[in-house]
């Protein structure tokens, strides 16, 4: 009998550990892929978890999770609308353009559509003379127009808004917008439900009266992610809150000198308490300093930016990070990165590729490499100045230090 009861114990405390870690999986999959399909490994488990997860993001971060049967999309909205390194990687104005013009055909179309049908329909909405008024111009008659157009469609496959059934994007870019041949054409299905969940938003722009629309863009950013306040002390606590937890989520490191005086001294001090409860929750490891806090995950699997990482540019930009650090009390030209990765490559070239042992190619690496620590903080720019910021500290490399071998401890090993 004891024995029975010790099993059903230990199968007990079992379960509720991989409830514990299959909660925590499904967490890090939504935060680091905020709109799911079922193609998604962690779909499943967040479906399962789907009223614990609802209640966390609620409680933690005020974003909202909506799971559905076809797919699960997390509102994550960011606590820094200046932030311009964020964003798809390749993304420009016109892309994005291109990509609300995409998402607003295919709103119109049929379950079915392939790629040359939906490059007919973004020039007709192209041709819209708002658009044309403001510089945009789109034909699909060159072979750049016709990448761009394939770009867009492959970052929809990758949302999950598009599947594709048959053909090939590049036989269209290699074919021209001519012609009805299915070999240079795509066969997509179009996913209703997750395309109506792409847009993050409070509130949909065409919710905004001709007449009260924002004008310029860092009003509609602004207007599109704006949220009510309750007016009373603990709903200002609740949005500081939200405001830092996000942060901490979603951003790599919070610096106190970047908070205003409200959020500051709020997360002075709650720091402690905010850090443990969401590495609780996620599994991150938090690094508090006297500049600020930052939430680590040590498996690098939380990152769109992996520092250090393979290929040539990411050991580049650690080779940067630590030339930087070293200089850390004054500011750098991006001529001197550059001079720096052209003495680097005499003693690390073999290890990368052929095009980044040429000559002159140290400058192209430098601006790839500094985008990168950009995007981490690491550090900031301010036209071809660079100054480091206090987290690329730990990418120093200090002084190597030889100490004597202690004398083996054998003694009591039996003892």
């Amino acid at each position: 009998m004891t024995l029975m009861k010790f099993d059903s114990a230990a199968i007990g405390e079992q379960q509720a550990r991989h409830q514990r870690e299959e909660f925590t999986g499904a967490l890090r999959a939504l935060l680091m892929t905020p709109l799911m399909t079922p193609a998604q490994a962690g779909f499943a488990a967040v479906r399962r978890h789907a009223d614990a997860l609802r209640e966390w993001f609620a409680r933690e971060t005020g974003w909202p999770l909506h799971i559905e049967r076809d797919a699960a999309r997390l509102y994550k909205r960011p606590a820094d609308l200046d932030d311009a390194t964020r964003g798809l990687p390749g993304y420009e104005r016109r892309r994005y353009v291109l990509l609300c013009l995409a998402c607003a055909a295919l709103e119109r179309a049929d379950p079915q559509i392939t790629l040359r049908v939906l490059g007919d329909r973004l020039l007709a909405l192209a041709a819209d003379p708002a658009l044309a008024a403001l510089g945009f111009t789109f034909t699909l008659q060159a072979q750049h127009e016709r990448r761009e157009l394939v770009a867009v469609c492959r970052t929809l496959l990758e949302l999950g808004v598009l599947q594709r059934v048959a053909g090939d994007e590049e036989g269209f870019v290699r074919g021209g917008a001519e012609g009805s041949d299915a070999l240079h054409d795509a066969l997509y299905d179009v996913q209703r439900r997750v395309l109506s969940n792409v847009l993050a938003a409070s509130r949909g722009p065409s919710t905004w009266p001709a007449d009260e629309a924002p004008t310029t863009l860092e009003a509609r950013l602004a207007a599109l992610v704006a949220e009510h306040v309750p007016d009373s002390d603990e709903g200002r606590r609740t949005a500081l809150r939200h405001h830092l937890a996000r942060r901490l989520l979603d951003d790599p490191v919070i610096y106190f000198d970047r908070l205003d005086a409200e959020l500051r001294a709020y997360f002075m001090n709650q720091r402690g308490t905010m850090a443990a409860r969401l590495c609780e929750a996620t599994g991150l490891v938090a690094e508090q300093r006297a500049e600020g806090l930052a939430l680590a995950d040590e498996d690098g699997e939380l990152t769109d930016v992996a520092m250090p990482a393979e290929g040539t540019e990411a050991h580049v930009t650690l080779l940067v990070a630590e030339f930087l650090s070293a200089r850390a009390a004054s500011s750098v030209s991006e001529a001197d990165v550059a001079a720096f990765i052209a003495a680097a490559r005499q003693r690390f070239g073999s290890f990368w590729r052929k095009s980044a042992r040429e000559a002159g190619s140290e400058h192209e690496l430098a601006v790839t490499a500094l985008e990168r620590l950009q995007r981490l903080q690491l550090v900031t720019r301010d036209g071809t100045r660079v100054r480091t910021l206090p987290a690329l500290a730990r990418f120093a490399v200090g002084e190597a230090e030889l100490k004597p071998a202690a004398p083996a401890a054998t003694a009591n090993l039996f003892d």
